[in-house]
């Protein structure tokens, strides 16, 4: 599989993997008071992450030229869009489990942490697949079809967090207690350290970014193998994770059409990545980089004309934001089964 080829020195790799690792610490140290993230805080913080990854693109335009910054662009994109399909489950999650919105934050953050992680192996197993074998094109192309299919059709199936296999398994293997202490994530009663409901949430919440994992890095594997590109696009698109959640909470409603793009870009995708290894060849860059700029575009216009006059928000509070475990929080996801039970939350 012909792709972009260039030398990116040891060093480049530490200095970017340093500079997201100082950004998350910045960002955790700028919310470890626990409060309440507001939707003019959440929008500024995401400004800056947006400002964060454009910036990065500049940077490589300056160093490798137009080609590898418009490929950046297009992986960065493409991984910013399928982002806003994780902020509907995070919602889902934290409204299941009535998560304290003063904690939700650092479930997030740890949550990102997380994505990260499996991202970066993903994208060097996938990378190293599709070199070797000319036949994972297909089968990660067919992945990707019918997950944008799966994603077009099933909008209306229920979620239940409680039921995903790795989250019964830790409760299965974790004593926990089902109740909030505070911020923790573990806590000691009668004497015993247990984990508390936040940890559980945030396991529900690992466990997605499992899922959303596969699915983004094989899309923009379907761009580009390089390994760097594909690091980077999804690492700056992922930083911003957190702050996105906080913006679009109380806004989910208008968005009802979004996943209609969002499986055609995966489909998209998916038939690209399958036709670079035929006679077709890999699709130019810039044709790529239109389809997910347009396709984003209409589908998000679509989405606010529907819904025009839906404020998706009168249960907020006046800065925007949702309170965990309403109603509106729970119909906000791509599909709800209805918020949990409200957990109490144990004295600190």
């Amino acid at each position: 599989m012909n792709d972009l080829s260039f030398t990116v020195p040891l060093w480049v790799w530490a200095a970017v993997t340093l500079v997201i690792a100082v950004m998350l610490a910045v960002d955790l140290v700028a919310h470890r008071d626990h409060h309440v993230i507001g939707f003019r805080e959440a929008a500024l913080w995401s400004g800056v992450w947006i400002a964060i990854g454009l910036a990065f693109g500049l940077v490589l335009l300056v160093w490798q030229g137009s080609e590898v910054s418009t490929t950046y662009y297009a992986g960065y994109l493409i991984e910013k869009a399928l982002s806003i399909d994780n902020v509907f489950v995070f919602a889902l999650v934290f409204s299941f489990f009535a998560v304290p919105d003063a904690y939700q934050h650092k479930v997030l953050f740890w949550g990102v942490v997380g994505a990260l992680v499996f991202r970066l192996v993903f994208i060097f197993v996938g990378a190293e697949l599709l070199q070797l074998f000319f036949w994972t094109a297909y089968l990660f192309g067919a992945f990707l079809i019918w997950t944008g299919y799966k994603m077009a059709v099933s909008k209306n199936e229920e979620i239940h967090p409680d039921r995903n296999i790795i989250v019964r398994l830790v409760k299965k293997v974790v004593p926990t207690d089902p109740r909030f202490h505070g911020g923790r994530f573990f806590t000691k009663t009668n004497g015993r350290r247990v984990a508390t409901l936040l940890f559980v949430a945030l396991v529900a919440i690992e466990a997605t970014d499992l899922i959303f994992a596969v699915d983004s890095v094989a899309a923009i594997l379907a761009i580009t193998t390089n390994t760097f590109l594909v690091w980077t696009a999804n690492a700056f698109a992922v930083l911003g994770l957190r702050s996105l959640y906080f913006c679009l909470a109380g806004l989910l409603r208008r968005f009802a059409y979004l996943h209609y793009g969002l499986a055609v870009l995966l489909a998209f995708a998916g038939v690209k990545l399958i036709l670079s290894e035929t006679p077709v060849g890999k699709l130019p860059i810039p044709l790529t980089l239109g389809v997910i700029v347009a396709t984003i575009t209409v589908s998000i216009a679509w989405s606010l004309i529907a819904t025009r006059g839906q404020n998706g928000d009168t249960d907020g509070d006046s800065d925007g934001h949702i309170p965990a475990g309403t109603d509106k929080t729970a119909n906000a996801g791509p599909a709800s089964g209805g918020p949990g039970p409200h957990r109490p939350e144990a004295p600190s």
